[in-house]
């Protein structure tokens, strides 16, 4: 498949966006997607109780119901509806700058890659809890990682492996180990980079880290011995945030890797001893 030309609508794309109560997020998501002229944008709700709909209906995309069965359903509806053989799978927390759909488009395609993940740039409002995720994933080696944030995926090889939908978090985690054991080409682009924004509560973080650490938990249970290193992830995580928060002189991220090591051994440890409750 021959690379859109400088400037031509991405004719061979479909946009996925997952939302559930988005409404603070999906204007200027929206907004940056649609001005990248893709062949077709579909947004897929998880039962929201805010304007989240209501926003999306305004600019004339089709809305379509994963029943609240989570993100990973989501994604793997809207790209069962989408019609085109590329998909995009844009979390409503993105914003893309103007031109870089198109240009991770062609790095994937001149690149011979089944997924790419756009670079992502963190941003949030001015609250401690935001601007703590942003300075630990602008300093972290997860940003580095492979996932579903803001990638392009071949959309007839994201179906054939699909995403596991026990997975609140860490099915980008689960699906990177099978593909890279398929020996399909995937990649984080260093030339396209993307605005990826964050909450700025203690809600938020305290949400995206029992998430995260069940993923792991998950992942450990269904691929046993091989998984078993990332249980330690979030231990390694903290120790370096912690340390480099010392080196550079801000303490005051201190607390911040506190809550995200307990956070996450707690979600660990809860999800384990809920499979052993269950096999007992």
């Amino acid at each position: 498949m021959r690379a859109p030309s400088a400037g031509a609508p991405v004719s061979a794309l479909t946009v996925v966006i997952p939302v559930r109560n988005a409404e603070r997020f999906i204007d200027d998501c929206l907004r940056s997607v649609l001005d990248e002229r893709p062949a077709a944008v579909i947004v897929v709700d998880g039962l929201s109780t805010d304007k989240t709909v209501e926003i999306a209906q305004g600019y004339g995309v089709p809305v379509i119901s994963d029943g609240g069965r989570g993100v990973a359903a989501a994604r793997l509806i809207g790209a069962e509806a989408a019609s085109t053989d590329w998909v995009a799978l844009i979390d409503v927390d993105v914003v893309l700058p103007p031109g870089s759909l198109r240009r991770l488009f062609e790095e994937v395609q001149s690149g011979g890659y089944t997924a790419l993940q756009a670079g992502l740039e963190s941003t949030s409002g001015p609250g401690y809890w935001g601007r703590a995720l942003v300075d630990h994933h602008r300093s972290g080696r997860s940003r580095y990682w492979f996932g579903l944030v803001a990638t392009i995926f071949e959309r007839s090889t994201f179906l054939t492996h699909g995403l596991d939908r026990s997975f609140a978090s860490g099915e980008d985690i689960e699906i990177r180990w099978r593909l890279e054991r398929s020996g399909a080409k995937i990649g984080v682009s260093d030339a396209v980079v993307v605005e990826h924004r964050f909450a700025d509560t203690f809600e938020f973080a305290l949400g995206q880290f029992l998430a995260d650490g069940a993923g792991l938990a998950r992942m450990a249970l269904k691929h046993g011995w091989r998984a078993l290193p990332l249980l330690a992830l979030p231990s390694a995580a903290a120790l370096r945030g912690a340390a480099l928060s010392v080196i550079r002189g801000q303490p005051r991220w201190l607390p911040y890797y506190a809550v995200f090591l307990a956070a996450n051994s707690f979600a660990i440890g809860r999800q384990l001893l809920r499979q052993i409750r269950r096999t007992g």
